[in-house]
């Protein structure tokens, strides 16, 4: 028995089919489905076999006679068997026919994530599922999927969904993880993990950060973040508008990943892999753009009531400032508090500005306690906005290969810190001249001649201020200390061509050291800024 049922809307039809079509009533069933039609043309049909048994030969003809009056015709919420049938046939070539989706319930089920457009459940020891916040979310899902795929590809360590289901009026993304725990609950947990997670919570954001991708394959970060910049900056006093917006727009583009939403909830540890989920947000850009939202998950959205970040992480507020203090130590390479502070003051700006335009689109200025909260992200903002010239920094170590070529991006990497450092231009001279030397040294010298890498980290102190250069390569073993420094009190006819460059390394810094160690020549050079001559 056959059953057709119609729903006129506007600009479309949506015919139910119920029970089984076969020889006995798929002439009746056509039959019914053109008085249902009669008074339609022009317009779009959609066939919704939810409740569609099962289909033989004479009811296909019948599929295919309303095909060919209405073009655009569809079949949807087709069960695997009706499905299988349509695809033998050939339907599933000529016209769009889309699965039924599986139902899932998550009552009960443990939340192990939540980012921007959905939550993460715990199906069992081996499943999770993504439910999405928007019932309308298929192309979501369809762009999530292809952003997972794209990051896989590219090297990214991600889970793919292998399944779309229903949760009750919502959709949701099947993943497969195996006994996986997310870093919030081993911070929250196990306090021994705490410094595993933080080295590959930074590991794993520094390997996005490194990874180009090709254009117009993501969503451009700063886009958005000009988005933000200028929907705020109406909130602002104009002066603090106008700085806003530029800061924004003077950070350069950049082809590099950011997840958009990284925090400790979307990092998974299944056996020995880490693996980054909730891939939606995946787009391009500068690192601030991603360290503001970074800034928000741990520090920010906590300002005004400490206890969201125990809802949203799992930890309290004391864990969550020091992991997110300690993840910047690490992501830029230095202990210095000075300049972790004047990294986190570019992360707070954007971080503010996102804040405060999400919180006012969802009516946050009419809502009690939720004003108070955007007056306080402003003041901070604006004190930040007052420290702040360029959202832009550099971390504190480099690796380049060991050419002569890249001395200008060594120099630019140097530059950076002294400028942060406001050191005089004498001593920036002199840091300056020493760095190209060794640089050049092991460009000619460490691997000729084959080619290799040299890594470059500066370290920065105070009290007095301090400014280390490390340079480490794994190339001959060479010590350029060992060598015997040059008589420059000789006249010109009896001095000897080179071997000045390592004694204006001594004459100029304060300190030099070299050690070779596991398979590599370690060179540290310090400064102590502002002692004059």
């Amino acid at each position: 028995m056959a059953e057709v049922t119609g729903k006129v809307l506007d600009d479309a039809v949506v015919l139910s089919l119920v029970g089984r079509i076969d020889a006995t009533n798929a002439q009746s069933t056509q039959e019914d489905i053109l008085k249902i039609l009669a008074d339609c043309k022009n317009i779009a049909v959609t066939i919704d076999a939810d409740r569609l048994e099962y289909i033989s030969s004479s009811g296909l003809r019948a599929i295919l006679h309303l095909k060919k009056d209405y073009p655009d015709l569809k079949i949807i919420n087709v069960n695997p068997e009706v499905y299988d049938i349509l695809r033998m046939t050939g339907f599933t070539d000529i016209m769009t026919v889309e699965r039924a989706y599986r139902k899932v319930t998550v009552d009960g089920c443990e939340e192990i994530g939540r980012g921007v457009n959905g939550t993460i459940y715990r199906i069992d020891e081996d499943n999770v599922v993504k439910v999405y916040n928007n019932p309308d979310s298929l192309e979501d899902i369809k762009h999530e999927r292809e952003m997972a795929k794209l990051a896989m590809i590219l090297g990214i360590p991600t889970a793919i969904s292998y399944d779309v289901v229903k949760i009750g009026d919502c959709y949701g993304s099947m993943f497969e993880l195996l006994n996986a725990r997310s870093f919030s609950k081993l911070i929250a947990n196990e306090p021994d993990m705490y410094g595993y997670c933080v080295k590959e919570f930074v590991a794993l954001l520094k390997k996005l950060h490194s990874t180009r991708v090709e254009e117009g394959k993501v969503p451009d970060m700063k886009e958005r973040a000009l988005l933000w910049a200028t929907f705020t900056a109406e909130y602002l006093p104009e002066e603090y508008g106008r700085k806003l917006i530029k800061l924004v727009e003077r950070v350069p583009e950049d082809d590099h990943l950011i997840h958009g939403d990284y925090h400790t909830k979307n990092i998974e540890k299944t056996g020995d892999e880490v693996l980054l989920i909730d891939m939606d947000t995946l787009s391009a850009g500068y690192p601030v753009f991603e360290l503001g939202p970074m800034f928000n998950a741990f520090v920010g959205y906590s300002e005004y009531d400490p206890d969201h970040i125990k809802a949203m992480q799992g930890y309290d507020i004391a864990t969550s400032q020091r992991f997110w203090r300690d993840t910047l130590a690490e992501y830029l390479g230095t202990d210095d508090e000075g300049y972790i502070r004047f990294v986190e003051d570019k992360a707070k700006v954007i971080g503010y500005a996102r804040m405060i335009r999400a919180s006012i689109r969802r009516g946050g200025m009419d809502k009690e306690g939720k004003k108070e909260e955007i007056e306080i992200w402003k003041k901070h903002l604006m004190e930040t906005l007052d420290r702040v010239d360029s959202l832009l920094f550099t971390p504190c170590e480099m690796t380049v290969d060991a050419k002569v070529s890249n001395l200008p991006e060594v120099q630019e990497f140097i530059e950076g810190f002294l400028g942060f450092m406001k050191a005089d231009p004498q001593d920036s001279m002199q840091i300056n001249v020493s760095a190209e030397e060794i640089f050049v040294n092991i460009a000619h010298y460490a691997y000729a001649p084959d080619e290799g890498d040299v890594k470059i980290k500066v370290e920065t102190g105070s009290s007095p201020q301090r400014f280390t250069l490390v340079f480490e390569d794994s190339g001959s073993k060479f010590d350029p200390l060992a060598k015997e420094d040059p008589d420059v009190e000789l006249p010109a006819e009896r001095r000897k061509i080179g071997g000045l460059g390592i004694f204006m390394v001594k004459k100029s810094m304060d300190e030099v050291s070299y050690e070779y160690k596991d398979g590599h020549n370690i060179f540290k050079m310090t400064k102590f800024l502002g002692k004059g001559n």
